[in-house]
């Protein structure tokens, strides 16, 4: 069971940074009831310096903070402790930020919404073995969605630009920005 394996870390300090207040609440309360040793931190300044300060043994980072990068965290934690498990989150996944996020020395990275139990079988995943896969991943239809709505807000909210960017057209776009989020199966569904 993944809870067990934590007791053969003698350090179990947890950094988590996300500038979402409630998911950082929530995450690191269902961290500290996982046995960890909880810090937060809603900025890519103070996260660095908790970082500096006390170096985890472990992280949870969000990409895309309103000061920064998470990347620049990830720099400050391995200056002071080099075998630090750290997982990068964003509210979308790419490749590129994937291949940032592993170079800059993330040991893996999970698109939000990720789960508490998600991000734990990640931070104690075995070596250089990839976790399980998650029970009740997004739908394509809910990626893709969330990447529109991710562009549109890196826009400024300008459909204009946005449909320019997403090589799509202004009109259907519109059409995709009126509608809600793709409601996610039930598990089991599918």
């Amino acid at each position: 069971m993944i809870a067990e394996t934590l007791e053969h870390f003698e350090d179990r300090t947890l950094l988590i940074v996300d500038d979402d207040e409630p998911l950082r609440i929530r995450l690191a309360r269902a961290m500290e009831s996982r046995g960890f040793e909880v810090m937060t931190a809603a900025t890519v300044r103070d996260g660095v310096s908790k970082a500096r300060s006390k170096p985890p043994a472990f992280a949870v980072l969000d990409l895309r903070l309103a000061d920064g990068s998470g990347l620049e965290i990830v720099s400050a934690i391995q200056e002071g402790r080099a075998e630090s498990r750290i997982i990068m989150l964003t509210g979308y996944g790419n490749i590129a930020t994937a291949v940032a996020a592993v170079k800059a020395g993330a040991l893996d990275y999970l698109a939000k919404p990720a789960d508490a139990n998600a991000i734990e079988a990640a931070l104690l995943a075995k070596g250089d073995s990839l976790p399980p896969p998650p029970e009740n991943p997004m739908s394509a239809d809910r990626v893709r969605w969330e990447h529109i709505q991710r562009v549109y807000e890196q826009c400024d909210r300008n459909v204009s630009e946005t449909a320019r960017r997403l090589n799509m057209h202004r009109r259907t776009l519109q059409r995709i920005l009126s509608k809600r989020a793709p409601r996610e199966a039930p598990p089991g569904d599918g």
